[in-house]
């Protein structure tokens, strides 16, 4: 069956959407159009260009998640690196290794620009980012005309690094164009979720399936840590940690896949092993859940002929 996809952000715990992702491609589904915010556009860029769930598996098994903690020359000063690195750059990390990574990954499939992924001007993948300087949210490749940009000829790499751009814990990225200059960083701080955004009045040629991350509450942070290090990084894990689950509709719930994290924070470089099968395993199990008791022609009946 021909699907949509939307994959919200959540960090390396997005290592669950790959479970799911797997399940899906073996019970005969085809990704359409694919989107994604954060860690989630990861996922969709990596679709987009065509690797498989089975692909994606072998990725995430060899990653050494420590490596997206890339510190530049400031950051890296002795003691005061991080806290400077907050007060100038506005991060903890650069976000280098990150857009690098993706890049090669891109480049193996031959297909690194949105113009790789189009069919007649029309990007099958859609990045969420926000740009905090005009206060707006971006869907990218689309908006950059708004910056007097090809979208075509821009890079996924770079798209991806923006979505994924933790505020305070990544620097933002400069986006600059005629007249001015934007910084973008996450785009879960205004769209962690975009299941709305291959919407269509009528209905709809096929389902626009969601990927969620459903939290049980990971625990507060220490009472007496109050640095300004750690009061950033409370910031930026609540921000990814957010549960959007009341602002969905009944119509978008019955078409989203949610997955146990089991309390593990979305900053979690360092996970096990055992941590990553375990999200592996939540996502392809959920996944085989929904899929049996997923029915589109039952779904059109109830929110669509409205």
């Amino acid at each position: 069956m021909k699907t949509d996809a939307v994959f919200e952000g959540g960090g390396v715990r997005a290592i669950a959407f790959a479970g799911a992702v797997c399940c899906f491609e073996e019970h005969g589904y085809k990704w359409q159009r694919i989107a994604g915010t954060s860690a989630g556009s990861i996922v969709a860029a990596l679709l987009a260009v065509g690797y498989t769930g089975r692909e994606l598996k072998e990725i995430i098994e060899s990653l050494d998640y420590l490596k997206f903690m890339d510190k530049g020359s400031l950051q890296s000063v002795p003691l005061v690196g991080s806290l400077l690195g907050l007060l100038i750059h506005k991060g903890l990390n650069c976000g280098n290794y990150l857009e690098e990574w993706i890049r090669g990954l891109l480049k193996a499939k031959g297909k690194t620009k949105f113009k790789d992924v189009s069919v007649r001007r029309q990007s099958r993948l859609k990045i969420i980012a926000a740009d905090v300087t005009r206060k707006e949210i971006l869907i990218l490749p689309d908006d950059l005309t708004k910056y007097g940009m090809n979208p075509m000829e821009f890079e996924i790499s770079r798209a991806v690094r923006m979505s994924s751009s933790i505020p305070f814990f990544f620097n933002p990225v400069h986006l600059p164009y005629r007249g001015g200059r934007s910084f973008i960083v996450d785009g879960g701080i205004l769209s962690n979720f975009p299941i709305w955004l291959f919407d269509v009045k009528g209905i709809p040629r096929w389902p626009t399936i969601g990927f969620r991350l459903s939290e049980c509450r990971s625990q507060q942070s220490e009472q007496c840590k109050k640095s300004i290090l750690s009061y950033a990084l409370d910031i930026a894990e609540t921000i990814i940690d957010r549960n959007d689950e009341i602002y969905l509709s009944d119509k978008d719930a019955v078409r989203s896949i949610s997955i146990p994290t089991f309390g593990i924070k979305a900053t979690k470089f360092d996970l096990t092993r055992e941590e990553r099968q375990k999200l592996y395993k939540s996502g392809y199990n959920k996944a085989k859940e929904f899929i049996g008791s997923w029915n589109f022609e039952n779904y059109i009946h109830r929110y669509r002929k409205r």
